[in-house]
């Protein structure tokens, strides 16, 4: 089965950077935030699926490799 999830940074504030994410970046109906200092996430709407967890690591991926939280990317599986 293949995997897809899109994200895009909505906002950023000290400690914490809030993304939006989905299956379709038209439909990015979903939010995430991630504690700047730990990198620890969680969903806004309180629901831990495998959307989730593929955004919340892609994007920590992408900031460990890069040194800046992306603006926005996807991940593919």
């Amino acid at each position: 089965m293949a995997g897809l999830v899109y994200f895009k940074k909505e906002s950023m504030h000290a400690g914490f950077v809030r993304y939006r994410f989905g299956a379709d970046p038209s439909e990015m109906d979903r939010r995430l935030v991630l504690n700047t200092v730990t990198c620890a996430s969680e969903p806004v709407d309180g629901h831990v699926d495998y959307l989730f967890l593929k955004a919340s690591r892609k994007i920590s991926s992408l900031y460990e490799e890069r040194g800046s939280w992306p603006e926005r990317g996807m991940s593919a599986s």
